[in-house]
């Protein structure tokens, strides 16, 4: 009984030893030079489930690209001064102050979800 609860703890070890090691190398990139030659994503921002704008580095010059499931659209060409890499992790973000002026039109306001709220009770009344 025992040889066998450690031949399957030994067994799981290396399973879970394997997995890791797979895990490691799917996360490397496949090329030693991504991200630094003469083309790059600077910046991506997520707007939907398939749609997002991105800006590009191609050379010198910072293209901004839409980019959704089925085309990429080039929507303006900026300096790539404006975009250029720093470590966002040790600025110093003040906090912000939420005030009910602030949030008014927005889905965290009181006043937009009661307007949602009547508009769908107006839609499922029946007459």
């Amino acid at each position: 009984m025992i040889e066998l609860v450690l031949r399957i703890g030994f067994s799981l070890l290396i399973v879970f030893g394997l997995m890791w090691g797979l895990a490691k190398v799917a996360r490397r990139p496949l090329g030693s030079n991504r991200g630094t030659g003469a083309l790059s994503v600077l910046h991506r921002q997520q707007l939907g489930r398939g749609s997002a704008v991105a800006v590009i580095q191609v050379a010198d010059k910072a293209l901004v690209v839409g980019v959704t499931d089925q085309h990429v659209s080039l929507l303006a060409e900026t300096e790539l001064a404006a975009f250029e890499r720093h470590d966002h992790r040790h600025e110093h973000r003040d906090p912000i102050a939420v005030t009910p002026d602030k949030l008014e039109g927005s889905v965290l306001s009181s006043r937009t979800w009661r307007s949602a709220m009547d508009f769908l009770r107006d839609r499922t009344t029946r007459q």
